[in-house]
């Protein structure tokens, strides 16, 4: 299974011009864990949930102080749509992410992140059961012989 298949192209973004508070706005009207943070059009990092909840704790200052610059992780990690998932969550585990920014050159088209590897790979399991299920619910007078059967 391919990336493309099963990463997320509703982006969140934000420019690096904004606060954490900026961030968060974005990331909560979106219903969003992560913001994919850009400048100049070029994504150049990204900033979750927790690296926010983080520089909140660390610093004391509101997020309307703290730049979003400050806390992206940064560089970017990133994989084609053409790669495999099994590819990705490689990535992910070497690098010891759980998001990876889907890029097509420069162009940012998605995210994948560890949760939609689960739900594709048990949407795939659920197929398989079905093909598997339906297979077992045919007569056995309509079902023909194969080439290793007497």
């Amino acid at each position: 299974m391919l990336v493309e298949a099963a990463m997320t192209t509703d982006l969140v973004t934000c420019s690096v011009e904004e606060s954490v508070r900026g961030g968060v706005e974005r990331m909560l009207r979106n219903h969003a864990g992560s913001v994919i943070v850009h400048e100049d059009a070029a994504p150049v990092g990204i900033v979750t949930e927790t690296d926010c909840l983080h520089a909140g704790f660390v610093t004391e200052a509101p997020f309307g102080e703290i730049p979003i610059r400050k806390v992206m992780s940064r560089p970017l990690h990133t994989i084609p749509p053409e790669k495999t998932l099994r590819r990705a969550t490689k990535r992910m585990r070497e690098k010891s992410i759980k998001k990876l920014v889907v890029v097509e050159g420069m162009d940012l088209v998605g995210i994948i992140t560890t949760q939609d590897v689960i739900e594709a790979y048990h949407d795939l399991k659920a197929e398989i059961h079905d093909i598997v299920k339906a297979d077992r619910a045919w007569p056995l007078e309509t079902r023909r012989p194969g080439p290793n059967t007497r």
